[in-house]
This record gives C-alpha cells, sequence and structure tokens, in this order.
C-alpha cells in the first residue's frame, strides 16, 4: 500500500495548509484533532459515536497495549481495527512518551529502555526492534518511531544525548520495520534548544518516511517555549509530508501550529476533562458542577451537533456531574471531542476559503472566530 499525502489548498500569508494523507483504511483531511484511545478504546465512547464527532484517525498505545491484553491477542483478534472495531485509520504510538512519563520506573541506555511494569512490577526491555515488532503486530494504519522524550527542564548536555539516542534509535527502527501496509513515522526532539531541535529536524527529515512528528512539546514547558518550538520547526519539515505535533489539543497551540504547516494533532485532553466534569465551549472550559448551571435551561452549545448539545440541557447536565452519573461523563467527552474536531476542521475551512490569516493566526478565546466554527 503506497502511503501518500497531497496538499490542497494553501494560506498565502502563512504556513498553514490543507491536504488529504491517504491510508489502507481510508484518507484522514488535514487539519484534524485526532482522539486518544490509549487501550484500544476512547475512555467511554463507541466507536459508533466516535465517527459522529468527525474524528477520522485515532490513536492507541504500545506500551500499555503490551501489558493489557497484549499484542498477539490483538493481532490473533485481526488487529486492532477489528479489534476496537473501528474502520477508519489508525496510529500506535511507539512507548518512547512512556520513556518521559513513567521515568521513575524505568532505566535508559543505548540500547532500549527497561521499565518495571505499573501493574505488577515485571521487567519490560523495550528496545526500538520490540516496539516495531509490538506495533506490527497491532497493525495501526501508522506506527512510531521509538525515540526518547526528556524531561523538562532538562541540560542542553541531557537533551543532546536523548537526540543522539533518538536518531540512532530510528535507523534501528527502520531497519526492522517490515509491515508494507503500515507506514512509519520519524520523531524530531531536541527540548527548548534551537540548535538540537535544527538538527533533530535534518536528521529525521533526511530519512524519507512517508511521515514526520515533533515530540517533547507539551511536557512542562512554558506555553512561549512550545510556540517558539513550533514556530522554528515547522518550516524546517519536508513539504510533502504531513507533521504531526505530538501531544498538543488546546486551541490556540492548535491554531499557531497549523499558521506553520502542521497537519495532526493528538491529546488525552478531552475526554480528561469530560471524567471531570469540564466542557470546551467557545475555547474556554467550564466546569458543569457549578451553581450557576443548576437552572440553565438552554443547550451547553447551540452551535454544536453533539448529543450533549442537541438532546440535553446545561441544568441535565450539571444534575448528572454533581452527582456523579456516568452518563454526564461520557456526554462531555463526547461534546470535547466534538470541538476539538469542529475547530480543526474550521481550520480547514478557513485555509480553502482564503481567511485562515484573519480569523486563526492568532486565534484567541472570545474573539470572532471562536463563535464561527
Amino acid at each position: 500500500m503506497s502511503f501518500h499525502f497531497e496538499i490542497t489548498a494553501r494560506c498565502t500569508r502563512t504556513g498553514a495548509r490543507c491536504g488529504c494523507f491517504h491510508t489502507p483504511h481510508g484518507v484522514v483531511t488535514t487539519p484534524r484533532f485526532m482522539p486518544v484511545g490509549t487501550l484500544a478504546t476512547v475512555k467511554g465512547v463507541t466507536p459508533a459515536q466516535l465517527k459522529d464527532t468527525g474524528a477520522e484517525m485515532v490513536l492507541s498505545n504500545t506500551f500499555h497495549l503490551h501489558l493489557q491484553p497484549g499484542e498477539q491477542i490483538v493481532a490473533d483478534g485481526g488487529g486492532l481495527h477489528r479489534f476496537m472495531a473501528w474502520d477508519g485509520p489508525m496510529l500506535t504510538d511507539s512507548g518512547g512518551f512512556q520513556v518521559f512519563s513513567l521515568g521513575d520506573i524505568n532505566t535508559i541506555n543505548d540500547r532500549g529502555v527497561v521499565f518495571r511494569s505499573p501493574r505488577d512490577g515485571a521487567r519490560i526491555d523495550l528496545t526500538p526492534e520490540r516496539s516495531m515488532a509490538i506495533q506490527m503486530a497491532l497493525g495501526a494504519d501508522v506506527a512510531m518511531a521509538f525515540d526518547q522524550c526528556p524531561p523538562y527542564p532538562a541540560t542542553e548536555a541531557e537533551v543532546e544525548l536523548a537526540c543522539r539516542r533518538t536518531h540512532a534509535w530510528l535507523e534501528r527502527c527502520i531497519s526492522s520495520h517490515t509491515k508494507s501496509d503500515q507506514a512509519l513515522f520519524g520523531i524530531v526532539q531536541g527540548g527548548c534548544f534551537p540548535r538540537l531541535r535544527e538538527e533533530s529536524a535534518r536528521v529525521v527529515s533526511s530519512m524519507g518516511l512517508p511521515g514526520i512528528a515533533v515530540g517533547g512539546v507539551s511536557v512542562g514547558e512554558p506555553a512561549k517555549e512550545m510556540h517558539r518550538i513550533v514556530r522554528q520547526v515547522g518550516p524546517l519539515l519536508p513539504d510533502d509530508k504531513p507533521h504531526y505535533l505530538m501531544g498538543v489539543g488546546t486551541l490556540p497551540e492548535m491554531a499557531i501550529a497549523v499558521a506553520n504547516g502542521f497537519d495532526l494533532f493528538d491529546c488525552v485532553l478531552p475526554t480528561r476533562l469530560g471524567r471531570h466534569g469540564a466542557a470546551l465551549v467557545g475555547g474556554e472550559r467550564w466546569n458543569l458542577k457549578n451553581a450557576r448551571f443548576r437552572h440553565d435551561h438552554s443547550p451547553l452549545d447551540p452551535s454544536c451537533s453533539c448529543p450533549a448539545c442537541t438532546v440535553h440541557t446545561r441544568a441535565y447536565l450539571h444534575h448528572l456531574i454533581k452527582t456523579d452519573e456516568l452518563l454526564g461523563k461520557i456526554l462531555l467527552s463526547l461534546h470535547n471531542i466534538t470541538q476539538l474536531v469542529r475547530f480543526s476542521t474550521a481550520m480547514g475551512r478557513a485555509i480553502r476559503d482564503g481567511c485562515f490569516s484573519e480569523d486563526f493566526a492568532p486565534w484567541e478565546p472570545n474573539s470572532p472566530a471562536a463563535h464561527t466554527w
């Protein structure tokens, strides 16, 4: 299967572009937010409900699926698509983010990473070759190269070592990845150091892979640092490949990234907020536990097509959240996913209509653009 990316429209005043990323399980139109289904499920959301949000591509987590149920069980069930009954494009991360997030239970060296399982303490030896084997067994359309994501803050020497390992591990991933109907994306690292970001972008871009990602952002650094990295690295990436900004799902950050040539985004934020009773409305976070919603029988967001907004009221959602009813968490999760997908598709529409630079770059909550998508 030939993976290819075609650019269908550009903004003449910024680096924003619309595109179509062709995969074995369908086309992803970009820019596009991708919901995260860590354990082969977007928490509390059925595949049919997920499709109704406008989502086209979904993520799952290599490390956690290796722990439970195990990649062989997924493979025996026909791969991730059949296992979770999602027939659209899918992406699996490599386990590299767990190098960062589970730093207190791992040991890193040039060979790979040794973890202690957060479930039972068992030893897990994760190398680039093992990550590729797991992801090939899981069978998503896109596999991510195994990388070292350095924490923030870290010294320049520490980040340089992480970059060196990331580049060496990428070569090993390429050598061991043999699944022709699965694309392998490389990941640019470099922390907050411009020299290292530039070098990493050059090295990863030179590999000629079907897509390229930028990692190591949204790991604790100030927002202005994230913006600087995005503005620096975006123009350095190969123009004819999809650009994926990992772990980003806030509206201003997505708008800035799209303005600098990024196409794909993912984040656990929408369902995490939903499980804690928060809704994304017009770029703001509303806590539905607040008493101001108790007698408010208006829709949560009249412009939104999700069930929380078209069927129910703010008062009812407040009641569900206050009583800790599961339905409230599900409805808010669906609403939040719908909001981020709508926002990303609205940016694409603005690019095609020639108004992206006015409406979305930069985008601010409660600006006119906040009420037009």
